[in-house]
């Protein structure tokens, strides 16, 4: 379930929030080599990815962000077992292409999460006037589930999807449920912003701005470890 407000903030005035409140005191593990912090918008950009701590939802608790590389990275998060989504730490690549002039849109993952709490694993793929967000779940645990209605099932770009459509009040919100879990796995992204623009003609020719890749987390209570073993975008 998206906000707008925390990831429109986060994809333009996040540079300028970076010294933001620390938020509680846990600590990043010692496999930060290159770069953690703890702060509540923290952010840095390395490899041609931008990585955010995005601590932005109510009650949250505490989370600190590490980070190998750009492709290699990870938050230590303890949320209270309450509802609504605490934060949505994530790796962002710029695309700047409209719809139409890329030739190709892809992305490859390898995640590491918790058995327990209350997440999803997700891309979050924008417009560049951020009217449009689109959502791709590769998986879930505990209760959470997506803004809207199902529009049924779809296969596409190598996975099988249970389709939601709705809005949040200032954007539309296009979400894609993997029908089962996955922890790694290739997705190719342009075939379903094709399905969505030819198809099903739910927008047009839309600029691709942020491809995000993250951990959308409502609860995390006592601390869990959620892990980017390995997130690259590709375009062309």
């Amino acid at each position: 379930m998206a906000s707008t407000l925390r990831k429109i903030t986060m994809a333009v005035l996040a540079p300028a929030m970076a010294i933001g409140a620390t938020v509680g005191l846990a600590s990043a593990p010692a496999s930060a080599a290159v770069w953690s912090s703890c702060d509540q918008w923290a952010n840095t950009s390395l490899n041609g990815y931008t990585l955010y701590n995005n601590i932005w939802g109510s009650g949250a608790g505490s989370q600190c962000i590490w980070a190998n590389s750009g492709t290699n990275w990870g938050v230590n998060a303890n949320h209270p077992n309450t509802g609504g989504i605490k934060s949505y730490p994530n790796s962002k690549k710029v695309i700047n292409k409209s719809i139409t002039s890329l030739g190709s849109l892809s992305s490859s993952y390898n995640v590491s999460v918790p058995s327990s709490g209350a997440y999803n694993t997700s891309y979050d793929i924008w417009d560049t006037d951020y009217d449009y967000e689109i959502m791709l779940w590769v998986n879930k645990t505990g209760a959470v589930g997506p803004l809207g209605s199902s529009q049924g099932n779809v296969t596409l770009g190598g996975h099988t999807w249970t389709v939601y459509k709705g809005t949040n009040g200032a954007n539309q919100v296009f979400s894609f449920v993997r029908t089962s879990n996955s922890s790694s796995g290739t997705v190719n992204i342009l075939p379903i912003l094709k399905w969505i623009k030819d198809t099903k003609g739910w927008f047009g020719n839309e600029t691709i701005g942020d491809v995000q890749f993250g951990f959308e987390i409502t609860s995390s209570s006592g601390g869990l470890n959620f892990t980017a073993n390995n997130l690259t975008v590709s375009s062309s």
